[in-house]
């Protein structure tokens, strides 16, 4: 691919909107963000709030802890953490610098303000509204698609900023999308290390930083220490443990940052770091770890890109997909290596489901990272799925067209009784 083409420019404008840090769960942070931002419209703090969000918002922000509160969870707590937090300049890394004096603001400023929850109208797997009150003077900002995509802002019944409201999310129009496993591949072997080696080193300093921490210390329910402790050190092994033991400390407190992927942190962790611990022990060098993270991050990023942010599909599977694909390169594979890879591991694990952000994801991380290490060794051992098995079509892209609808429409009636059963 030329360094001068405008793909080659749209892969790199891709790879700096999805690589960004963030503290924390991103719903919760997306909450906190948009009442900073509705409270600094307003100019005071708010009295009352009203957090108007769509069903998987609510579902990933009802059972993990929001980082710098000191163990506390839920949307009230995202809500408050961002109201003292202020900075909204800062988006999802607004609340790291949060100290014990802040903590005890929160849970003051908790027991003195109505905060309400609303369940957001329409069709959107992601739309978020916050709206504040300080006595008469309101202010409000709309969030939809992604975390930090604001597309409205109104103070008083005056629109400071207003897109055209957004419809129902769609299917991706054939074509709109730069990304194919073809172009993925070319990028990743031709690109210009120089381009993206700022990126790179920042994800791969911050994820292992907090995949070392869960090793370490005591998160949730300890995935990456069992992994360890009961099938030993090799590194198939080391690759799940570590990016569970990463999910382990994200979802239960860690106030490390991460570097995340398609919008979530635990989809950051699980493209980078089976990847980062396959290349260590390989003895790969920096030059091909850097192509083979390109790889890993842009397939996950194909992958969600038909199925949406928020799904009753869990997206530690596209991730996994995306690591295991990185590994192939890692172990010399080319094209062929890397699609059949891709294929195996969708035809084995895509019927993992979203229940939530918690302590579990650090475990169905370790499943989709496995997946992926299988998927790669079944190629080389001269194994795959092909297409008529399942919803394998023959052509990778085909198999990822299948996955994308199978996420985005057919999980639909799955996603709402999950809801149900979350919400009572």
């Amino acid at each position: 691919m030329e360094r001068d083409s405008s793909i080659y420019k749209e892969y790199l404008c891709i790879l700096e909107r999805e690589l960004v840090p963030a503290l924390g769960c991103t719903e919760p942070i997306a909450i906190a963000y948009a009442a900073a931002l509705a409270a600094e419209v307003l100019g005071k703090r708010p009295d009352t709030i009203r957090v108007e969000a769509s069903g998987n918002i609510i579902k990933n922000v009802k059972s993990v802890i929001v980082p710098g509160t000191g163990g506390m969870k839920g949307i009230q707590t995202a809500a408050a953490a961002g109201i003292i937090a202020g900075s909204p300049q800062r988006k999802l890394e607004l609340l790291e610098e949060l100290d014990a004096a802040d903590r005890q603001a929160i849970r003051e400023y908790m027991e003195n303000t109505e905060i309400r929850i609303e369940k957001a109208g329409g069709s959107r797997t992601f739309d978020l509204t916050v709206t504040v009150w300080a006595k008469e003077e309101e202010a409000k900002v709309r969030i939809t698609d992604s975390h930090t995509n604001v597309v409205r802002i109104e103070k008083d019944g005056q629109i400071l900023r207003g897109e055209e409201t957004p419809g129902p999310e769609t299917e991706p129009e054939e074509g709109t999308s730069p990304l194919s496993m073809e172009g993925i591949v070319d990028f990743a072997m031709t690109a210009d290390t120089a381009d993206v080696k700022e990126l790179l080193e920042r994800q791969i300093r911050y994820n292992m930083a907090i995949a070392e921490e869960g090793m370490k210390n005591d998160y949730g329910a300890n995935v990456g220490k069992v992994l360890l402790a009961a099938y030993g050190d090799d590194v198939k092994i080391r690759a799940r443990a570590k990016a569970a033991a990463g999910s382990d400390a994200r979802m239960n407190g860690c106030e490390l940052p991460v570097v995340i992927n398609s919008g979530s942190g635990n989809q950051g962790i699980t493209v980078s770091v089976p990847v980062i611990e396959y290349a260590a022990e390989l003895e790969a060098g920096r030059e091909k770890l850097y192509r083979a993270l390109l790889i890993s991050n842009l397939t996950a990023i194909h992958l969600k890109e038909g199925i949406g942010r928020l799904s009753a599909y869990c997206g530690a599977v596209s991730a996994g997909t995306g690591a295991g694909a990185g590994i192939a390169y890692l172990m010399g594979g080319g094209y062929e290596e890397i699609v059949h890879t891709v294929v195996n591991t969708l035809a084995n694990v895509s019927g993992i489901v979203c229940d939530g952000a918690k302590a579990s994801c650090a475990a169905k991380i370790a499943s989709a990272v496995d997946a992926g290490i299988l998927g790669c060794y079944m190629y080389r051992s001269g194994q795959e799925f092909v297409g008529g098995d399942g919803i394998v079509k023959k052509g990778v892209e085909s198999t990822i067209a299948n996955v994308a609808r199978l996420g985005r429409d057919g999980m639909r009636e799955t996603d709402r009784e999950i809801l149900d059963m979350m919400l009572g």
